[in-house]
């Protein structure tokens, strides 16, 4: 599952293997591990290709949600977090109503291209 955060500060998916109850990389098996690997390239891919970052982050932390999920970040010199982490880092900006569908349009158009 491919996830948009809901702060319009940062360009941020959030990557979701479908599979119960894995909660580390190691957990899963070493096929499912490479596909992992491809799935974060293509994300970080679709962020570089639309939004010409400066810099992309990939994390998994999973401190507060379990689940194995991965972030990818676009990130910019010019952010209110730069250099720091995103995490914690003021308050989030929602994407206002009428402009989650276009964005989240933008970005499974880009998946659909690479």
């Amino acid at each position: 599952r491919v996830l948009l955060m809901n702060d319009r500060r940062f360009p941020w998916l959030v990557l979701v293997p479908e599979r119960e109850d894995v909660r580390e990389i190691v957990d899963l098996p070493p096929a499912d591990r490479a596909v992992l690997i491809e799935e974060i390239a293509q994300a970080s891919a679709v962020l570089r290709s639309l939004f010409q970052p400066d810099k992309l982050n990939v994390g998994a932390l999973g401190n507060i949600v379990p689940q194995l999920h991965f972030h990818v970040i676009a990130r910019f010199a010019t952010d209110p977090a730069w250099p720091g982490p995103v995490w914690g880092s003021g308050a989030p900006l929602a994407y206002p109503p009428e402009g989650i569908e276009p964005i989240t349009e933008c970005i499974a158009a880009a998946f659909r291209e690479t």
